[in-house]
């Protein structure tokens, strides 16, 4: 494993969840008439907390894209998901929680999952699959799921609705990581030239609005606990399945290292609901309280 890509993804990762934890203590106040609207980024952006929280989280994508640049998408994207750390971090300064059996437990598990799924996978680079039918589909089942889980949450409003909108949104993000791989490879052959004549680099600024509104109406409408565990346990695996599935990324796939490979994904995501459900995490604010916080 590459060092540059080690530091590259965890500051990424930093950078991310520092970012989450800022959106969220604005978002949670703001009016709930807003949900799933553009409306709610026009009333968000007013408040320059919530703009600190996307400048580190347009660090934490730029880090990323460069890590993504060095490195396979499933070596990234699993590093990425220790973005959880950081805002758990965060939030227990915030709150003054201590960690606990939970919040060790979560650690080891996120931690531990991560390192047996890179080292039993050993990810590396390919050859890109050229069937055009094979990368479609990856991508349109994902925008589907995506699509299906954002309408289920716009009928259940406040019941199941943040979960489902961070399910939809790693799942986006998770897409939007692939298509970032493949514009900096046709940036690195052809220049802005081949970069700008191509439909990745403005599927990543669609994908991203998207997810932006997304994330945003899932921190609005409840706690921080429910909604980032699902968006940090979506990326990585949605990235990983367009790695291997049509960006050419190879992972070892003789039984041992496939048990390894399950294992460490199953931990990641165990380790994520657990820290996700921590007490330090924000409880967010009641329905009545929401008005568009302004400092």
């Amino acid at each position: 494993m590459s060092v540059l890509v080690l530091v590259l993804a965890v500051g990424a990762a930093c950078c991310l969840g520092v970012g989450f934890v800022l959106q969220q203590n604005v978002a949670r106040h703001a009016p709930l008439g807003d949900f799933l609207s553009p409306r709610l980024l026009l009333d968000l952006v007013r408040v320059p907390r919530w703009l600190a929280g996307i400048g580190l989280m347009a660090c934490g994508m730029v880090l990323g894209a460069i890590a993504l640049g060095h490195g396979e998408l499933s070596l990234v994207e699993p590093l990425l998901a220790t973005n959880l750390l950081f805002a758990l971090v965060l939030s227990r300064h915030q709150t003054g929680q201590p960690l606990g059996r939970q919040g060790w437990a979560g650690l080891a598990l996120l931690a531990g999952g991560v390192t047996a799924f890179l080292v039993a996978g050993e990810p590396r680079g390919g050859d890109a699959v050229t069937d055009p039918l094979r990368h479609w589909l990856i991508v349109g089942v994902m925008l589907g799921a995506a699509l299906l889980l954002t309408g289920y949450a716009k009928r259940s409003r406040l019941g199941a609705a943040p979960v489902l909108l961070a399910l939809a949104a790693g799942l986006l993000y998770g897409v939007q990581d692939a298509l970032t791989r493949v514009s900096g490879q046709r940036f690195a052959e052809g220049g802005p030239a081949e970069l700008l004549t191509g439909w990745q680099p403005y599927g990543v600024l669609a994908l991203g609005v998207v997810g932006l509104v997304l994330v945003q109406s899932a921190f609005e409408t409840a706690p921080l606990r429910m909604s980032l565990p699902a968006l940090t346990a979506a990326q990585p695996l949605a990235g990983i399945a367009c790695g291997v599935g049509f960006l050419g990324d190879r992972l070892r796939t003789d039984t041992g290292a496939l048990a390894w490979e399950a294992a460490g994904l199953a931990a990641i995501v165990t380790g994520v609901i657990l820290l996700g459900l921590h007490p330090a995490l924000p409880r967010g604010t009641a329905p009545a309280e929401r008005e568009p916080q302004r400092a």
